[in-house]
């Protein structure tokens, strides 16, 4: 990691690991997650999963009012284990997946950027990570 201040959040998703790391990772699925609150929303998503490979989703204000694309290129991918990847602005972010039986524990730690105040960027990360678990666990018994 570089110059910049590191935060961590994290989130135990009673789901197992297979099914939480295709929800994370499957486009379909990213669309309908990744979002901090229930005015946003992402239109679009694409993952090209492998290290070099490339990934970008749309954040969007439902009214339209403003957006921007989160993207960057994966660094490492190990199967069900670790996905690390470098941000179009050069900031590194490195997320483990740790399953056991029918629960996982996902630990995202990313590098913050120095327009917005840290504790911001951990609320909103950690927004999206407490969405992505809702979503999963509501996915994992509907299934």
């Amino acid at each position: 990691m570089g110059a910049f201040e590191e935060l961590t959040v994290e989130a135990t998703v009673q789901a197992p690991v297979e099914k939480v790391w295709a929800y994370w990772t499957d486009p379909s699925h990213i669309k309908k997650w990744n979002s901090p609150s229930d005015d946003w929303h992402t239109p679009f998503a694409e993952n090209d999963l492998r290290a070099g490979g490339k990934f970008v989703s749309r954040m969007e204000a439902k009214d339209g009012s403003m957006g921007f694309d989160f993207g960057g290129v994966y660094d490492e991918v190990q199967l069900h284990e670790v996905i690390s990847y470098t941000l179009g602005d050069g900031r590194k972010v490195n997320i483990t997946f740790t399953g056991q039986g029918n629960e996982t524990k996902v630990i995202e730690t990313f590098e913050a950027e120095t327009e917005n105040p840290v504790d911001f960027q951990r609320q909103g990360w950690q927004a999206i990570l407490d969405n992505f678990k809702q979503y999963a666990e509501q996915k994992n018994q509907s299934s």
